[in-house]
């Protein structure tokens, strides 16, 4: 049988604990995606976001109240995809291990959908500047990181709606992007709060060592004079190694990204085996169905460095 682990293959091994160390190397795997994400459970196949636009400013009360209009925003669904993996083990074997050493092929499991899942995590950010429809279809059909960003009510764009840039990360790139965030517009271009806090950026190259002195330097960066460090302290630095592009770096507003970017959970994590009764071969497997999505774009500037 393909994938059946034999005890002619292997000698003395294994003892049946597959599913307490499943379980246990599972729980233990750090996960970036979970600090980012909003998680969420689904009981359907599918999930259908929708926003609705902005109130404007209030008038002046002259002894009428002047009732307001909203936009229909745009809208979002998410379909939940299903990914499963698994292994297969001769009685034998089974019962002849001495020394634990199959303990592995459960926690390396345990560490596949774990990489699965931070991978799928990582879409957004690395397909950031693109339309990616691999979980999801947004009717803005823009890509997350865009300076062509739409609204449905009809505002100018012109201003406001650009969470694009291109320099690499410095602390006057930095910068750059903090403003270019806090003058973020709503659905109607009117002034929204923003305030980014987080730097994204990726686990290759000498980025993590730049962001670090951006925000612990004390005084001005790269440079002789003796001003002090305006971002010191401002901004927590996460590194991802499942970004995959050495250049490209994110600001984040966390707070606004915790209420905009969505992992979608239709069924978690699941073990199970199953002894053939003809064969005496046992099977482990692991399935999950999962989804993610964004509902907005207002919490994230990206950086697409040449």
């Amino acid at each position: 049988m393909p994938g059946t682990l034999l005890s002619t293959q292997f000698g003395d091994l294994l003892d049946p604990r597959f599913r307490k160390i499943f379980f246990e190397r599972y729980k233990a795997l750090p996960s970036l995606r979970e600090s980012l994400y909003t998680t969420i459970s689904s009981d359907r196949d599918t999930v259908r976001d929708s926003s609705v636009g902005t109130l404007g400013d209030l008038t002046e009360f002259t002894g009428t109240i002047t009732y307001d209009d909203m936009s229909q925003g745009y809208d979002v669904t998410e379909t939940h995809k299903q990914f499963a993996s698994g292994f297969s083990v001769q009685r034998t074997l089974f019962d002849d291990d001495q020394f634990n050493v199959m303990d592995r092929r459960p926690a390396a499991l345990a560490t596949s959908v774990q990489r699965t899942m931070e991978t799928h995590g990582a879409r957004p950010f690395v397909n950031a500047f693109s339309v990616d429809t691999y979980f999801y279809n947004h009717s803005e059909a823009v890509a997350l990181c865009s300076n062509s960003h739409t609204t449905t009510s009809g505002a100018s764009t012109t201003t406001g709606f650009d969470n694009l840039s291109t320099s690499s990360l410095s602390a006057v790139a930095l910068e750059a992007a903090r403003i270019q965030m806090i003058r973020f517009r709503g659905d109607r271009a009117e002034r929204i709060t923003v305030m980014p806090d987080t730097i994204l950026i990726p686990a290759q190259g000498t980025m993590e060592e730049t962001a670090w002195e951006i925000i612990n330097s004390q005084g001005k960066i790269d440079t002789a004079n003796n001003n002090a460090n305006f971002h010191q302290g401002k901004f927590k630095v996460m590194v991802w190694h499942y970004l995959t592009d050495s250049n490209d770096w994110f600001l984040i507003d966390s707070t606004m990204m915790k209420d905009m970017l969505y992992w979608v959970n239709r069924i978690p994590a699941e073990f199970g085996w199953i002894e053939d009764f003809d064969t005496l071969v046992a099977k482990y497997r692991v399935y999950c169905r999962y989804g993610l999505y964004h509902n907005d774009w207002r919490w994230i500037n990206g950086s697409q460095v040449s």
